[in-house]
């Protein structure tokens, strides 16, 4: 027990969406004391909500399930015994983030290639812990990153470094955001107090689905920068990687030695490739240099986008009029916009295993967001999703993706990145070129149509850039068949996922790495003794969070074999 008393977490308060959260904290105390008994009456410190989602199963009964944090003087191991069999209720002990402490002695500063989640995570613990690093990143930084952004959208001309895909906070700069990871790692609630320290709107701390939004994502990525550069960081923008110098070991391994850019050589004691699951060209010249890369599966799709207000509606009923995309504002905003994830898997062949048989499913799902033009390579076209903080837009919208196993590309690295990329191009090409992306309504796909134009549903893409088309024409058959097979299943899950003027726009090709660069327990790539492979780009992540812990995980991989 600490001074202020014992902390218990209490799960499974429910209470009606319209109460104030107080009447959580209130419910949580009585349950503790229940439990506890009448020998142990606790004396209560303090209530705070420590998690919290919406249960809108029956819509004549929405509710808030909440984790209520209660500290309570009482004693404690007589509470111990009392909560062993209650599921609900449980001490919390918030476990510390421990740093070790190597004792090789470094050659050089550590080089950290990407600014994205897993590069600025690993940068902020090696540099809290007195070892500062050289961080590059072939894009821009934030402020000018966002106006390449929008000269692409305004002239169609496309700056290849520095877009959607490259710049300063990586490819989820430019999304909703999602804080919602399934790793399970304990440093994920780290995670979430580092970004409320930069920024981020503290309510992630408590929501069993946070999202920061883009408009706020790029004030915390400023403030991270700042924080590393008064810690000594020299962080250079605008610098591109274009192959590694190598020593030999006395194991034979290779060690990096110093870092060739296009700007020079950066030397390094150590180099952490936090590359992004889109630069193509420097996964490429690894591959070329020896370093082991495999390919990986991936998925590939379009982007749906429905009225945020009908699928509030499909989620809350009547009570959808408390979201704000149904025009409630102020106090009167008592549900968030619905979010959605779906998924299918397809029927099994003759043989086939389980882990085999191609699955379609929703993927970064951003309510209230718009359809973000995410090409990193001339002529291609590629979507993304974003959301604003207060995700206040008219549609919904979420990549629709289909399983692509190795062998539909041969089973190689390089084909991996030639399928994605002959995607890309095919879109680019059917929607006319200029970046317009091809476009179709849920209806004409369902019905082997094209041309139909929405008439509900504005496509936001590029501020509606887009042709009407036969997304079929370019798509792989067993993807067309899928998106069929998923949105029918979908919308029997969700009323009126299958509307026929919901509209489809392609394609989305960069869910994940296509490859992954082979590591081993250390943390460092095969046949390397210094070369740290991390987070989406190196494909052992897939989103913010899980990047961010992937870079983090490595840092302390580092720190414990190399001293301070």
């Amino acid at each position: 027990m600490n001074r202020d008393g014992t902390a218990f977490l209490v799960r499974g308060i429910r209470i009606p969406y319209t109460e104030p959260m107080e009447s959580a904290c209130k419910k949580a105390e009585k349950k503790l004391a229940l439990a506890l008994g009448r020998y142990n009456t606790p004396h209560i410190v303090s209530s705070q909500i420590f998690k919290t989602s919406v249960d809108a199963r029956k819509k004549q009964d929405i509710a808030y399930v909440c984790t209520v944090l209660v500290t309570a003087r009482c004693k404690e191991e007589a509470a111990i015994a009392s909560i062993a069999k209650n599921q609900d209720i449980s001490v919390f002990e918030e476990a510390p983030l421990l740093i070790p402490t190597g004792s090789t002695t470094m050659e050089g500063r550590p080089v950290i290639v990407g600014f994205g989640p897993a590069g600025m995570f690993c940068a902020l613990l090696l540099a809290e812990n007195g070892v500062p690093c050289t961080i590059i990143e072939r894009g821009d930084d934030v402020e000018d990153r966002i106006a390449s952004v929008a000269r692409f959208y305004e002239s169609k001309q496309l700056d290849t470094q520095s877009n959607i895909q490259f710049g300063a906070g990586g490819a989820g700069t430019f999304s909703d955001g999602k804080l919602m990871t399934r790793i399970g790692d304990p440093k994920c609630a780290y995670i979430l107090r580092r970004f409320t320290e930069f920024g981020a709107d503290p309510d992630i701390l408590i929501k069993a689905k946070p999202h920061v939004g883009t408009d706020v994502l790029t004030s915390v990525v400023s403030n991270v920068r700042d924080r590393l550069i008064s810690l000594g960081c020299d962080i250079h923008f605008r610098t591109t990687m274009t192959g590694i110098s190598y020593r030999d070991t006395a194991d034979g391994r290779r060690k990096a030695y110093a870092v060739v850019t296009d700007r020079g050589e950066i030397p390094c004691g150590a180099l952490f490739l936090a590359l992004g699951h889109s630069a193509r060209d420097t996964h490429t010249a690894l591959y070329e240099s020896g370093m082991t890369v495999l390919p990986k599966p991936f998925s590939v799709g379009v982007r749906i986008e429905h009225l945020q207000s009908k699928m509030n509606e499909a989620a809350y009923g009547r009570a959808a009029a408390n979201t704000a995309a149904c025009g409630a504002t102020g106090k009167d905003i008592l549900l968030p916009p619905m979010e959605y994830a779906v998924s299918m898997r397809d029927q099994p062949k003759v043989g086939e295993s389980v882990n085999d048989v191609r699955g379609v499913y929703s993927f970064c799902m951003c309510p209230g967001g718009e359809v973000m033009a995410a090409a990193s390579e001339e002529s291609g076209v590629v979507v993304n999703g974003m959301s604003r903080s207060k995700r206040d837009g008219r549609n919904a919208n979420a990549a629709l993706a289909v399983s692509v196993k190795t062998s539909d590309y041969g089973n190689t690295p390089m084909g991996a990145i030639a399928y994605q990329r002959a995607l890309e191009k095919a879109a680019f090409t059917l929607g006319g070129g200029s970046y317009a992306a091809p476009c179709q309504t849920v209806g004409d796909l369902l019905s082997g149509k094209k041309g139909t134009l929405p008439k509900g549903v504005t496509p936001s893409y590029m501020q509606g850039n887009v042709t009407m088309c036969d997304l079929t024409e370019i798509l792989p058959d067993f993807v067309s068949r899928l998106l069929c097979e998923g949105i029918r299943f979908f919308d029997r899950q969700i009323s009126g996922f299958a509307d026929p003027d919901a509209v489809l726009t392609g394609v989305e090709t960069r869910t994940s790495s296509p490859v992954r660069l082979l590591r081993g327990d250390t943390f460092t790539a095969d046949g390397c003794a210094n070369i740290y492979p991390i987070g989406e780009g190196a494909g052992y992540a897939g989103g913010i969070t899980s990047a961010a812990a992937d870079g983090l995980n490595a840092a302390l991989a580092f720190l414990s074999v190399y001293k301070a």
